[in-house]
């Protein structure tokens, strides 16, 4: 298995849980391993019943189990302000007000949310050295596709933008100083050196995606779901990251045979209907199906988080 391995799905099919799961499952493998919420529920604290930050934390009670929740506001907070500290020192006085201004506007707009997520997103893939798994609990599918779309469209996008800096660089240097020297200025462009730090942080996030994480998608057997997850298997294809399993979560049990009740009815008619789409999984996806986790009436957590990392057929060794 690859070091990073994404839970993804429609919100409220249960990636919190499965990815603890595995999480918990690699660790008791041996792995030193990192559980990572990017979803604004935060239900990684409910699961081992203990509050986490923004800085991984040892599990208690699991050896070689760290868990860590990252705020996306915060996150778009400290975007902003960075954001803002760059562009104050590279413009006069008079502009600060303006910029600010402007780049507040900015973070209002969809996109603020996948870019800031995605530079912390970034951090923790560059700072695991001492991991031997990241496991990403990550945001309901829309968002995770926007976020993993990033590396491809932003590499293309800041290109454009280092092509458009240097062109004007090279104009401002011809008609100030002629053709003497005429990469002195460039060389030492602030903007110019932020444009070429940004590439690289896209393209190593684009390489790390496509060469070393493992992409899951978490499913209920409902119609919605299962609709829901078919565009995100075509769509995280379309950016060459390929689906590796779904994991369909939350089967009803079965009624026993004596059983004759409303309740068992009901049941069994929902249980019917579910073999129905489990098979439409089986039969009509090209991804297999790495596990079936039946509906617990408690909360998972403490021994019930155990048995349920027992039903995910998901490997654990690392690859060689």
């Amino acid at each position: 298995m690859r070091k990073f391995v994404f839970f993804g799905g429609k919100g409220g099919v249960g990636k919190t849980t499965v990815s603890s799961a595995y999480a918990l499952k690699c660790a008791n493998a041996g792995l030193d391993t990192l559980v990572v919420s990017t979803d604004p529920a935060h239900s990684t604290s409910d699961v081992f019943d203990q509050q986490f930050s923004d800085t991984p934390q040892p599990v208690d009670g699991v050896g070689g189990l760290d868990a860590m929740e990252i705020d996306p506001d915060d996150e778009v907070e400290r975007h902003l302000m960075e954001t803002k500290r760059a562009l104050g020192d590279q413009v006069s006085a008079g502009m600060v007000n303006e910029i600010d201004r402007q780049i507040e506007m900015a973070h209002q707009t969809p996109g603020a949310y996948e870019s800031a997520l995605f530079d912390r997103f970034i951090e923790v893939m560059r700072e695991s050295d001492e991991y031997d798994r990241v496991v990403f609990d990550t945001s309901p599918t829309g968002g995770t596709l926007r976020l993993l779309s990033l590396p491809e469209f932003l590499e293309g996008w800041i290109e454009r933008l280092l092509m458009k800096r240097k062109q004007s660089v090279k104009l401002f240097e011809r008609a100030a100083i002629g053709n003497n020297e005429p990469r002195r200025m460039m060389d030492g462009d602030p903007i110019i050196a932020r444009l070429e730090a940004r590439k690289e942080q896209f393209e190593f996030a684009g390489r790390v995606l496509r060469d070393e994480a493992a992409f899951f998608l978490v499913v209920n057997p409902d119609e919605l779901s299962i609709r829901e997850t078919r565009r995100a298997v075509e769509r995280l294809h379309d950016y060459g990251l390929d689906v590796q399993g779904l994991v369909v979560n939350k089967l009803s049990p079965e009624p026993g045979e004596d059983e004759e009740g409303i309740g068992a009815q009901f049941l069994r008619q929902r249980v019917a209907t579910e073999r129905e789409r489990l098979r439409e999984l089986h039969d009509t996806f090209d991804v297999p199906v790495v596990a079936e986790i039946g509906l617990r009436v408690a909360e998972v957590k403490g021994d019930l988080l155990t048995t349920v990392a027992a039903e995910i057929d998901v490997d654990v060794e690392p690859e060689s």
